[in-house]
């Protein structure tokens, strides 16, 4: 006969699927003890319309049924007083991650492009899932207010969670994400101005519950507007990849995407460059949009920055990237052995090479 020692034991490998941790350490274990040979388990939900619930009712099912003497499971659902939110949100903000303070351990990488209909969302999408597929904990912020495509892209239509102030963001294929059209009925155009966009990405960043990330990646709009520029005051920490097209009006305007740098102090981590050749049948290469842009793009941010912008990839113009955007699963999921996945894994981890620790960073002790 097991215990209730063993029962919650068993109950510490049940994640919230949404805040990521164990419900034994979020204090949603009202009880659990045996009654003759049924689990009988008491779980208090955050919110009594929890879009999650089910998840959590069969996560806790699988996690007590193996134990020696449980032939039934009965899960019982609840929810929180408010005081016992409270306690929660207060649990949460001290562990949260301050994004914007120089000590922050998460990297934030904001993938700029100078015009639109270069890939520059698709790419994200695909570099946050490849990231995650390799065990890092990954934030996704959709910063394209007026052209958000991300929860299309991530095959998510779940609503995010709110806990009184706090968000709780949808999770899709291990990528937390957030993007202004999981707040709207349909889809509505956003018809804002810049002090509106400027709060709408401040409350993405202190509103919603990202928790401890090692990676946060930020859709930008294309182009050096309003986002652009808020970004930079409110991550003064964050990084830019630029995408670019091979064609030499694409990297043009690429361009200033990135020496937006120059006044925003951020660093430019490299360039991508999309649809670089399309493969045919007989093994030659089509240069559909040109050649050479991706190369001249990174030789120019890099003379113009005063030091080396990489160009990190060529990504070839594949049918599986169209494909799995169209359904909601990254290709680099979908299809792991296409030839445009193995060089976007290969860029996400090229992106990670610089280890997540401590060192050359001040450390705030007092003698």
């Amino acid at each position: 006969m097991s215990t209730t020692e063993e029962l919650f034991q068993a109950l510490t490998t049940v994640n919230d699927p949404e805040l990521r941790r164990p419900i034994t350490e979020l204090n949603m274990v009202a009880s659990a003890e045996m009654d003759g040979d049924t689990a009988v388990i008491k779980v208090l939900l955050t919110i009594a319309g929890c879009p999650m619930r089910s998840t959590i009712e069969d996560e806790v099912r699988a996690a007590v049924a193996p134990l020696p003497g449980v032939n039934q499971v009965r899960v019982e659902l609840g929810v929180m007083s408010p005081e016992q939110r409270q306690q929660l949100r207060d649990s949460l903000a001290s562990t949260r991650t301050p994004f914007s303070d120089p000590s922050s351990l998460t990297r934030l990488i904001a993938v700029a492009s100078g015009k639109g209909g270069v890939g520059k969302s698709s790419i994200t999408v695909n570099l946050a899932a490849a990231l995650a597929a390799d065990g890092l904990k990954v934030g996704l912020i959709d910063a394209d207010v007026h052209g958000f495509s991300i929860p299309a892209l991530m095959g998510t239509s779940q609503n995010p969670t709110r806990v009184d102030e706090m968000i709780l963001p949808p999770v899709a294929h291990g990528v937390k994400l957030i993007s202004i059209g999981m707040f709207l009925d349909s889809n509505q155009p956003v018809i804002w101005r810049g002090p509106m966009l400027h709060r709408a990405l401040e409350q993405f960043l202190s509103d919603v519950y990202f928790g401890d990330l090692d990676v946060l990646l930020l859709d930008l709009p294309p182009g050096t507007g309003d986002i652009a520029i808020s970004v930079a005051q409110l991550l003064p920490n964050s990084e830019l990849l630029v995408i670019t097209t091979p064609q030499s009006t694409a990297t043009q305007v690429a361009e200033r995407a990135g020496t937006i740098a120059l006044q925003t102090k951020q660093k430019v981590i490299g360039v991508v460059e999309n649809m670089s050749y399309l493969q045919l049948p007989d093994g030659s290469q089509m240069e559909i949009f040109g050649s050479g842009g991706g190369d001249a793009l990174s030789s120019t941010l890099s003379e113009q920055l005063g030091y080396s912008v990489p160009l990190l990839g060529q990504l070839p113009l594949e049918e599986a990237l169209r494909q799995g955007s169209d359904v909601g699963t990254p290709v680099v999921l979908a299809n792991p052995q296409a030839e445009v996945s193995q060089r976007l894994r290969q860029i996400a981890r090229t992106l990670v090479q610089r280890p997540r620790g401590l060192a050359g960073r001040a450390l705030p002790l007092n003698f």
